[in-house]
């Protein structure tokens, strides 16, 4: 991973994707494909091998760099889900996948160490953990054995308890050092190629995610490269009292922040939409 500047504007970062060199001096999309039947936007929508085609092939003919699988719902008070269901419901999406777009880059959004094993063995490129390595020990460890690029979340709590009155002194300096800490044990592992992502909705208040989108750019200090997930989330759906199926317009809004203060992946569910905002942000700053 290389970088240039003190903040994320110009900034010339790059992750390796099996040999593949992707560059972040523009910013990129990672398309969401769920694979669980209760995600707190379009759960159940990827149920058949027909729909997650179509699904995928629409997030890449409408510009998504990235595909990212998940296989457990994250969503506040999300029921758990056991290792061998998560596994039943990844592999055979994976192979599907893959067999058709045999250079699809995709990510996996697990937190279970042996989960991100057989994914990466199965052709996926990147990990995608929201805990950060706090729920499975050994996440790091793997990591450091298949030397994939690995996007670190923060998070307060867990699924079942994160929105359960979220507190912080100072929410943009506390996740900063949570991320710091982790990068360094990262660093000392041999691990090069890790995306760092504040954790919007996880284990934050609205006013919290508010100040972390407004200081986006403190994140580049720790030279990596930022993932903002904010498609359709409470964040946007509290301010402009509306639900997910309503909130396109507030995702766009947001993620244009975003990019206006460093991110260099938007993690959504909308890629046309996105990947516009990133057209028209790239312009604004060419100039």
């Amino acid at each position: 991973m290389t970088s240039d500047n003190q903040f994320g504007k110009g900034r010339k970062y790059s992750i390796n994707c099996k040999g593949a060199l992707i560059s972040f001096e523009q910013p990129k999309v990672m398309g969401i494909v769920n694979l669980t039947p209760d995600s707190f936007f379009d759960g159940g929508k990827n149920s058949s091998e027909v729909q997650i085609l179509k699904s995928v092939e629409k997030h890449l003919k409408d510009g998504a760099t990235f595909l990212d699988f998940g296989a457990v719902s994250t969503k506040p008070n999300a029921a758990e889900v056991s290792k061998e269901e998560e596994l039943k419901r990844l592999l055979p999406a994976l192979k599907l996948v893959l067999d058709e777009y045999k250079d699809a880059i995709i990510s996996v959004d697990t937190y279970r160490s042996e989960v991100a094993k057989q994914a990466v063995e199965a052709g996926a490129s990147i990990i995608n953990d929201i805990s950060g390595g706090d729920f499975d020990e050994n996440m790091f460890q793997t990591i450091k054995e298949f030397q994939v690029p690995y996007v670190m979340m923060h998070i307060q709590g867990n699924p079942q308890t994160m929105q359960i009155n979220p507190t912080y002194r100072n929410v943009l300096d506390e996740v900063q050092l949570k991320l710091s800490q982790k990068l360094q044990a990262l660093r000392l592992l041999g691990v090069n190629d890790v995306i760092l992502d504040p954790g919007f909705g996880f284990g934050k208040t609205v006013d919290h995610n508010y100040i972390l989108l407004k200081e986006l750019e403190q994140f580049h200090l720790l030279d990596c490269p930022i993932l903002v997930g904010v498609s359709r989330k409470s964040m946007i759906n509290k301010v402009l009292k509306t639900l997910p199926e309503n909130a396109l317009n507030g995702t766009t809004v947001a993620n244009t922040i975003a990019l206006l203060n460093g991110a260099n992946i938007l993690r959504v569910h909308d890629v046309k939409e996105a990947v516009e905002a990133v057209k028209i942000v790239t312009e604004l700053q060419n100039v």
